[in-house]
């Protein structure tokens, strides 16, 4: 199953905004986070380090008789573009932060140099095999599973009816960040040991508690009094891959478009919609794909809540401008984004990506596969994407990249350039 996914004039030749709200801390209330972060790190004391995590899964250096053509099926104004974004994000961060490839630490600086060097050799069409294995280290994961193979999926941005006020048809919620949600970022006290962690929560009789979760938010109205609702869907089934997705168009009466992207989550696991339906036995996983999960929860109404609410992750949207917006808080280029673990995936840095994607009948049928190659940017995170390999390839706005997103779920390659010193 996918990630947390008017058609578009830009590239959809395959295929959420991430922003972190801060919350002030009551002084009433100290003591109580206290003896709470108190309690993480007591737990984190037995967490192993990330190196003992990964295991027997890492980033190698590829040969030169390893390395791929690197023949790119997309245009080079849409690199250039999604390159950009990236070297913009190096902008704005000290060079000498570090991201983790695999178990390796890279600096920011390093990773904008390579990028520079990279746009240099693309502007000067001097790209080839050579000059990259020349020139760079290239980088592929490595699996005891599956080998060299990553898991590749597709996410897009969804246009949907909305409205601003509710009324008997409009009466499913979008909600910005709630006014008690809670996020600590556990790095600032600890960056070794709790890089990229946070914890989310909200405060119960001065004590730090898991936030509702899917169920207690809209199926028993948890937020409903606190006046956070953004605009309104007809369907909720609408609202609930637009949680997947974690950004989306809404169209408006008038005719106008407005934007929602991601603002943040209730901190709850995600889970699997697809996975969930395979293991009641309702779906094989063969036939999991966005459009037919969608298709059966809504002729099968008896377990649509059970079904979403089995997903205790929640998402919360703000109003923004242009979009989509991934977690670089950069916006995403079609074909050319993808969404990773962070953990494992340095963050803005460029790769090249070898998959396939489905080839589609006038009807929007599946008759078979083609080649995907590309160089992409690694722009964006989502609740699903976990691990080392996984990737998520961003396709566009709208019905077509939908029909496209929906359906890719193959096996691929995923390499990463740094240049040499």
């Amino acid at each position: 199953m996918n990630r947390y996914g008017m058609a578009s004039s830009q590239s959809l030749n395959c295929l959420g905004n991430h922003d972190t709200r801060s919350i002030s801390v009551d002084r009433r209330w100290m003591c109580s986070l206290a003896g709470a972060l108190c309690l993480v790190f007591l737990l984190g004391c037995s967490r192993q380090p990330l190196k003992e995590q990964v295991g027997a899964v890492s980033f190698e250096r590829v040969s030169a008789g390893e390395i791929p053509l690197f023949a790119d099926d997309m245009d080079h104004q849409s690199l250039r573009i999604a390159i950009a974004k990236s070297l913009a994000f190096y902008d704005r961060i000290p060079g000498d932060r570090i991201f983790l490839l695999g178990e390796m630490q890279v600096r920011a600086d390093v990773l904008k140099t390579s990028l520079a060097h990279f746009l240099k050799l693309l502007d000067a069409n001097q790209l080839s095999r050579e000059t990259i294995s020349r020139e760079f280290d290239v980088y592929l994961s490595r699996s005891g599973r599956s080998t060299d193979q990553a898991l590749v999926t597709g996410y897009f941005e969804p246009v949907l009816e909305g409205r601003i006020e509710p009324d008997s048809r409009f009466r499913y919620p979008l909600y910005g960040v709630p006014p008690d949600l809670l996020t600590i970022d556990l790095a600032a006290f600890d960056p070794e040991r709790f890089s990229g962690d946070r914890l989310v929560g909200r405060l119960k009789d001065n004590r730090v508690v898991p936030y509702y979760s899917r169920a207690e938010i809209d199926g028993q109205a948890k937020l409903a009094q606190m006046g956070g609702q953004l605009a309104w869907l007809q369907d909720p089934i609408d609202a609930f891959f637009l949680h997947v997705q974690g950004s989306g168009m809404l169209r408006m009466p008038d005719g106008r478009f407005l934007r929602v992207g991601y603002a943040g989550s209730n901190g709850r696991p995600y889970r699997s919609m697809g996975k969930y339906l395979v293991e009641k036995g309702l779906m094989s996983l063969d036939e999991v794909t966005l459009q037919s999960i969608r298709d059966y929860l809504r002729a099968h109404p008896e377990i649509r809540d059970e079904a979403m609410w089995h997903n205790e992750s929640y998402v919360f949207f703000r109003w923004v401008d242009e979009g989509p917006v991934g977690s670089l808080n950069v916006l995403l280029t079609p074909g050319r984004s993808i969404a990773t673990d962070a953990r494992y995936h340095p963050r803005g840095a460029l790769a090249f990506l070898e998959t396939e994607k489905p080839r589609l009948d006038a009807m929007g049928q599946v008759i078979g596969r083609e080649p995907l190659r590309r160089w992409v940017l690694n722009q964006d995170t989502g609740g699903a994407i976990k691990g080392i390999g996984r990737v998520d390839l961003f396709c566009g706005s709208g019905e077509a990249a939908e029909e496209i997103a929906g359906r890719l779920k193959y096996p691929g390659k995923l390499y990463f350039l740094v240049k040499k010193e």
